[in-house]
Protein backbone atom coordinates (compact mmCIF):
# COMPACT_ATOMS: atom_id res chain seq x y z
CA UNK A 1 0.00 0.00 0.00
CA UNK A 2 0.86 3.62 -0.52
CA UNK A 3 2.04 5.76 2.05
CA UNK A 4 0.04 7.93 3.35
CA UNK A 5 0.98 11.74 4.67
CA UNK A 6 -0.74 13.29 7.54
CA UNK A 7 0.31 17.03 9.31
CA UNK A 8 -0.64 17.35 13.14
CA UNK A 9 0.36 19.89 16.11
CA UNK A 10 3.26 18.63 17.88
CA UNK A 11 4.37 20.15 21.03
CA UNK A 12 1.28 21.31 22.27
CA UNK A 13 0.09 22.98 19.35
CA UNK A 14 3.20 25.15 19.06
CA UNK A 15 4.84 22.97 16.07
CA UNK A 16 3.45 20.98 12.97
CA UNK A 17 5.16 18.46 11.11
CA UNK A 18 3.87 16.27 8.42
CA UNK A 19 4.06 12.64 8.77
CA UNK A 20 4.19 9.60 6.00
CA UNK A 21 3.41 5.95 7.02
CA UNK A 22 1.31 3.23 5.53
CA UNK A 23 -1.98 2.80 6.11
CA UNK A 24 -1.52 -0.44 8.40
CA UNK A 25 0.80 2.02 10.71
CA UNK A 26 -1.80 4.79 10.76
CA UNK A 27 -4.40 2.11 12.03
CA UNK A 28 -2.50 0.73 14.73
CA UNK A 29 -1.00 4.47 16.38
CA UNK A 30 -5.05 5.21 15.69
CA UNK A 31 -6.40 2.06 17.90
CA UNK A 32 -3.39 2.51 20.30
CA UNK A 33 -4.34 6.26 20.89
CA UNK A 34 -8.18 5.44 21.36
CA UNK A 35 -7.10 2.87 23.90
CA UNK A 36 -5.42 5.46 26.16
CA UNK A 37 -8.00 8.40 25.24
CA UNK A 38 -5.98 10.37 23.15
CA UNK A 39 -5.40 12.15 19.95
CA UNK A 40 -2.69 10.43 17.66
CA UNK A 41 -1.12 13.90 17.32
CA UNK A 42 -0.94 13.90 21.12
CA UNK A 43 0.09 10.00 21.32
CA UNK A 44 2.70 10.84 18.50
CA UNK A 45 4.45 13.55 19.95
CA UNK A 46 4.26 11.07 23.88
CA UNK A 47 6.41 8.78 21.09
CA UNK A 48 8.55 11.52 19.84
CA UNK A 49 9.27 12.70 23.60
CA UNK A 50 10.28 9.30 24.44
CA UNK A 51 12.48 8.84 21.57
CA UNK A 52 14.37 12.47 22.05
CA UNK A 53 17.24 10.89 19.89
CA UNK A 54 15.72 9.72 16.76
CA UNK A 55 16.14 12.27 13.92
CA UNK A 56 13.11 10.52 11.80
CA UNK A 57 9.85 10.64 13.18
CA UNK A 58 8.12 7.93 10.91
CA UNK A 59 10.79 5.28 11.62
CA UNK A 60 10.38 5.96 15.11
CA UNK A 61 7.10 5.15 15.02
CA UNK A 62 6.70 2.26 12.67
CA UNK A 63 9.40 0.89 15.17
CA UNK A 64 6.83 1.80 18.12
CA UNK A 65 3.73 0.26 16.27
CA UNK A 66 6.26 -3.16 15.56
CA UNK A 67 6.94 -3.23 19.37
CA UNK A 68 3.39 -2.99 20.42
CA UNK A 69 2.31 -5.77 18.27
CA UNK A 70 4.90 -7.80 19.47
CA UNK A 71 3.98 -6.92 22.87
CA UNK A 72 6.97 -4.74 23.96
CA UNK A 73 5.62 -1.70 23.90
CA UNK A 74 2.83 0.73 25.47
Amino acid sequence: MRPVVKSMRLHGGKRMTTVQLEPEFWGQLKTAAEAEGLSVAKLVDRIRGENPESRNLASTLRVWCVQRLAGGGS
